[in-house]
């Protein structure tokens, strides 16, 4: 039984393009694919930044288990530095988790017709790559940095942490100004 009659893929091939094209999309055009990549590099990005965020939080629990007691009649106060080292880590963990929501809202170029008229949109997206490479590096040694620490150790190290944090907002920002044409 000849099936040529069921299935005519000239025409059928057509309208999935059209509709494709209509919706904005094409398969084979390298644009989607950086598209795409973009979008999972960004997302494991903010899950190195989850799992720091995870690290420091559990040292934080810790410490506070182990430094702050809770209140008995010949210590009814606690102690004020293993107060301030806490909070130290809980700002860490806060500002990690700031950053790990940025990653994750950073836009990518639209693909429309009117960005398409003020930009090329494959240059852009190699351009974003660089900054995502960037980025991802920075959120795994900052990950590195924390994994499997205790809060004494964090402490120790907060200042190139503090950096880090910095540096990575940096590269957010770098890679913002791709997007709106301020860098190149």
């Amino acid at each position: 039984m000849s099936s040529s009659g069921f299935y005519d893929a000239g025409a059928l091939r057509e309208i999935a393009i059209n509709l494709f094209y209509g919706w904005g999309y094409n398969f084979y055009r390298i644009e989607n694919q950086l598209r795409a990549d973009d979008q999972l590099v960004r997302s494991k990005a903010a899950s190195l930044l989850g799992m720091a965020m995870a690290s420091v939080s559990e040292a934080e629990t810790e410490y506070r288990r182990k430094f702050l007691p809770p209140p008995s009649r010949q210590k009814p106060f606690p102690d004020a530095v293993a107060i301030a080292v806490a909070q130290d880590l809980e700002r860490l963990a806060r500002g990690i988790g700031a950053l790990e929501a940025l990653i994750q809202q950073q836009p990518v170029p639209e693909n429309d017709r009117m960005s398409e008229r003020f930009r090329e949109e494959e240059p852009t997206l190699k351009a974003l790559i660089r900054y995502d490479e960037q980025l991802v590096g920075q959120c795994d040694l900052l990950a590195s940095m924390v994994n499997n620490k205790d809060g004494q150790s964090i402490v120790e190290n907060l200042a190139a942490l503090e950096r880090g944090l910095e540096a990575i907002q940096v590269t957010l920002q770098n890679r913002e100004a791709i997007l709106l044409d301020r860098a190149r």
